[in-house]
């Protein structure tokens, strides 16, 4: 059985509408609902946990109640980081569930077919992210902006969700945090420093996270080609 978790908390404040992103509308449509209606198709997946913000609980659960073919799905409380939010979802996790997966509510383009083949590899291997090639030169910098050295790009990806886990080895990788007071900038990051290993998925482009209003005319233009 697969879980997966949804942080939803953000204040969206770079998309500048006033509301949280997830609410806004693709071709008609929610991104959130856009989102949950892709995972609903994978058939593994049997729990959908929506984090969100503490006002927007019931307005989330109205949204979904009316969405007809959704899996089951649970909605709840996030925190001031990414990090806490998700913590909050492994609450409600059921103890059925040997893979959890984590995905962006605001990256309503994944294909099931990354889906599928990010839960194949946290089977096989305990973590999966799905990711691409890096297009672009990457600079590392000093602390006074000057140029260190660039790492080859045959050796970056550009990490995206969703991030497939083992049951025990992210819920080890949460608590081991939590006893460091470490805070990470994604779930692979917490998995990281407890060594267990982690595999890349080829993604792709059309996997966008929508950030800024630019994205959504590019999330409309992949969906009408």
């Amino acid at each position: 059985m697969v879980t997966v978790i949804f942080p939803a908390a953000g204040a969206s404040r770079r998309m500048g509408c006033g509301k949280n992103k997830i609410f806004l509308e693709i071709a008609g449509e929610p991104v959130l609902i856009r989102t949950l209606k892709i995972f609903s198709q994978v058939e593994r997946v049997k729990k959908l946990i929506v984090v969100v913000g503490a006002d927007e609980v019931e307005i989330v659960e109205e949204l979904l109640k009316s969405t007809p073919n959704l899996k089951s799905w649970q909605v709840t409380i996030g925190g001031s980081e990414r990090q806490y939010s998700i913590a909050n979802g492994l609450k409600f996790v059921p103890a059925t569930s040997e893979i959890i997966l984590v995905h962006d509510a605001a990256r309503p383009l994944v294909s099931v077919q990354t889906i599928d083949a990010v839960i194949d590899a946290a089977e096989k291997f305990g973590g999966a992210i799905a990711a691409v090639p890096e297009k672009n030169t990457i600079k590392v910098i000093d602390a006074e902006g000057f140029v260190k050295n660039t790492p080859p790009r045959s050796n970056l990806v550009e990490v995206q969700t969703p991030q497939g886990f083992r049951r025990e080895i992210l819920f080890r990788a949460y608590s081991q945090a939590e006893t460091d007071n470490f805070l990470g900038t994604d779930d692979a990051s917490l998995v990281e420093r407890i060594g267990a290993q982690i595999k890349v998925i080829r993604s792709d482009y059309r996997n966008i996270k929508i950030t800024t209003p630019e994205d959504i005319d590019i999330a409309e233009s992949f969906l009408r080609s």
